[in-house]
């Protein structure tokens, strides 16, 4: 890869540059990354991973194998409107922007534009997010190589279809939110019980960790791993019935769906705008 140029520096640009760099995928001089403002945040990228930082749209671009646009979807129509005349049928264009579809994109840049849309999540701050990736038609198996290269040096990648992303995005793109939701429970019930605040996070840290390793190692389905774990007239079984009694898991499925559903809408806004030139 050439050159690999970001339009936007937030967290999620940030876990990607830095899984890059700690991998060595590129050199950091061929990474170059603007935002729409703030000088502090692109010099702080300078200083912290040696990336070029520039005010320049046409230097960000100029012969760039990939662009990732790392922006808010709110912020895509303004976006595209700005890079498109740069743009070219060769340079990747890769979306982490929620709910965009490709169609909407290619449509302003140019129809044959190769895109492939991604669906990290904010453990890609500690190296271990869940990615998805789709891609459109015009992307090679070269591109798509490069692309799954550039989201494994910050935790795993599967390729999806594109339909598929926005139950992904209900699922494990919002899905920290509620682990971090659990979790809080989890606290507030051990320092009700009076256990130590420091031991109590350090348990339910650990038993989080715990578990998601049996789900990944065992090769055992959720359901078999919690029968494992409890006993008839135990402990596990006392608690388990609380759940039930209020329903819990159902409400974790409609949760989900719920925020799949958002996606979707988000994204046909978001496709309306870019369809209408007289809002860009």
């Amino acid at each position: 890869m050439e050159k690999i140029a970001f339009i936007g520096a937030g967290a999620m640009a940030e876990a990607i540059i830095s899984g890059i760099v700690s991998k060595q995928i590129i050199r950091p001089e061929q990474i170059f990354i603007t935002n729409r403002s703030n000088d502090a945040r692109l010099h702080y990228l300078h200083e912290q991973y040696g990336v070029t930082a520039t005010r320049s749209l046409p230097d960000l671009l100029d012969r760039a194998t990939a662009a990732v646009l790392a922006v808010k979807p709110k912020d895509i129509p303004a976006t595209m409107e700005a890079v498109k005349p740069l743009m070219t049928e060769e340079m990747l264009i890769i979306s982490v922007a929620a709910g965009v579809k490709a169609d909407s994109l290619s449509e302003i840049v140019t129809k044959e534009a190769p895109i492939i849309r991604a669906m990290p999540n904010t453990s890609a701050a500690v190296g271990k997010s869940a990615t998805a990736l789709a891609r459109n038609a015009y992307v090679t198996e070269a591109q798509f190589r490069i692309a799954r290269s550039l989201f494994e040096t910050f935790g795993t990648a599967a390729e999806v279809e594109e339909k598929q992303l926005d139950a992904v995005t209900g699922l494990s793109g919002s899905g920290p939110a509620y682990i971090y939701y659990l979790a809080e429970a989890m606290e507030q019930s051990a320092g009700e019980l009076g256990l130590n605040r420091a031991a109590a996070k350090e348990l339910m840290i650990q038993t989080l960790i715990g578990a998601a390793e049996m789900l990944k190692e065992s090769g055992k389905s959720p359901a078999l791993l919690r029968q494992e774990v409890t006993s008839p007239g135990g402990t596990t079984a006392a608690g388990l019935r609380v759940l039930e009694a209020y329903h819990v898991q159902e409400a974790f499925i409609k949760c989900i769906k719920e925020a799949a559903a958002r996606s979707a809408e988000m994204g046909d806004q978001i496709s309306e705008e870019l369809s209408n030139p007289s809002r860009l």
